[in-house]
């Protein structure tokens, strides 16, 4: 484990410090770096006193990093990303006699990471193995209820959960987009909290019921599906950003347990199976009476993202983005609550350092 996270730092370490060197892109084999380092900062800010509408005044920042690191070679190219986010919103509460901005909630917490090395074969088509680790860098709370009575509960941490994801793909890739097929994908969930697996949030990471240690590592073999669009001026000023993802584990429908689902009577039986975590208001009846393909949808994790930015200047942009995930080893809030949706908007400044062609 702790391997695999020093070979994923090293490689970007590797990959920054030989796009620092900006006086000399060209390499003695023939290939050359070509880098893209966006650091960033949103700041908002909302005011109310003695505002006839009413209204809760808000302070927002978030710092975002993304870096791209591209070495080209005749016969491969090796593309590292960075994808860096964590922010915070301080809010007043009306019924409060505190100061202001006396509530403090995590607004992004996003670490991605990946790195992929590719070999073009024919006509736009070839084949790359990729790298990809997705945790965050803090807690997470879950929030319920109101004023003095609201409370929270952690539901996730630093390496719980993160995913590690391995694939040997066919692509086909152009200027502006890509499409990458993989039928032998490995993908890792790690949960490396106890506290968090003894509440029942072990986002797939099955348990040994006859053992008094946690398992904290969960390895699924599967087919992943990866689809990416990345265009700089689609309009003038206009840069648009989409991504893709869907991963199929081979062992879901054993995890599920659907005969025993099906099967299930409220009145006499217990719990169909331990390895999957209802949501609040969800039932066993609800997963029920589904025809193949429903179940075979219902099992496949998806993870998708889109990001729009309009440049004002040469360090001021307007943005918007949303990521939306389906997975149903995530017990979320409320009936079908394995949707997790973030979406953003607002005033970015930024600065944007590039090597290279």
């Amino acid at each position: 484990m702790k391997r695999i996270i020093t070979l994923c730092a090293t490689l970007f370490m590797v990959a920054n410090l030989v796009s620092a060197q900006e006086e000399s892109t060209e390499t003695p084999t023939g290939g050359s770096w070509s880098t893209t380092t966006t650091p960033a900062l949103k700041i908002s800010e909302t005011f109310f006193n003695n505002w006839a509408s009413a209204g809760n005044s808000q302070i927002d920042a978030t710092a975002t990093f993304f870096g791209n690191y591209k070495y080209t070679h005749p016969k491969f190219v090796w593309d590292n990303i960075a994808d860096l986010a964590y922010g915070y919103a301080w809010q007043d509460l009306d019924d409060s006699a505190s100061p202001l901005f006396e509530t403090r909630r995590k607004s992004n917490d996003k670490i991605d990471l990946t790195s992929a090395i590719s070999w073009n074969a024919y006509r736009g088509w070839g084949a790359s193995f990729t790298a990809n680790l997705k945790t965050q860098f803090g807690k997470g709370y879950e929030y319920k209820g109101v004023g003095a009575e609201q409370t929270e509960t952690i539901i996730s941490n630093f390496f719980a959960p993160a995913y590690l994801t391995t694939a040997l793909s066919f692509e086909h890739k152009r200027n502006d987009w890509s499409v990458s097929l993989s039928f032998l994908t490995g993908k890792t969930t790690f949960v490396y909290n106890d506290l968090l697996i003894a509440a029942g949030r072990n986002y797939g990471v099955i348990q040994d019921e006859n053992s008094s240690t946690y398992k904290h590592a969960y390895f699924a073999l599967g087919s992943y599906v990866k689809a990416q669009y990345l265009k700089k001026d689609v309009l003038p000023n206009f840069d648009l950003y989409a991504r893709v993802e869907f991963f199929y584990d081979y062992k879901k429908p054993k995890n599920m347990a659907w005969a025993a689902i099906d099967s299930y009577n409220p009145e006499t039986d217990a719990a169909p199976t331990k390895n999957y975590t209802l949501s609040d208001g969800e039932t066993w009846t609800d997963l029920q009476g589904k025809n193949w393909l429903a179940k075979r949808a219902f099992e496949t994790d998806m993870d998708f993202e889109l990001k729009l930015d309009y440049r004002l200047s040469s360090h001021i942009a307007v943005n918007f983005a949303t990521n939306l995930k389906w997975d149903t080893d995530f017990s979320g809030m409320g009936k079908w609550g394995h949707w997790q949706v973030y979406q953003m908007a607002g005033v970015q400044v930024f600065f944007n350092w590039k090597t290279g062609k």
